[in-house]
């Protein structure tokens, strides 16, 4: 399980309503169901930790491990 907190960067408020996907590398990979982020700014997984990447918007907004809270910034 994992959180990603999705940040803008030009103000530096969470960005509410953004669509989060993150897809696992390797072999038994595979890409999560999209969760929006809520008013927190907020997107909760209910999936393993791992490799990965994860895209907002459908752009990728950081790469490597995801495990307990990252913060992505837009």
């Amino acid at each position: 399980m994992f959180t990603i907190k999705v940040v803008e960067s030009s103000t530096g408020k969470p960005a509410n309503y953004k669509k989060v996907a993150v897809g696992f590398k390797g072999l038994l990979g595979g890409f999560t169901k999209d969760q929006y982020t809520n008013p927190s700014g907020e997107a909760h997984f209910d999936y393993d930790n791992g490799e990965a990447k994860v895209y907002v918007g459908g752009k990728v907004v950081y790469e490597g491990y995801v495990s307990g809270r990252i913060v992505v910034y837009i």
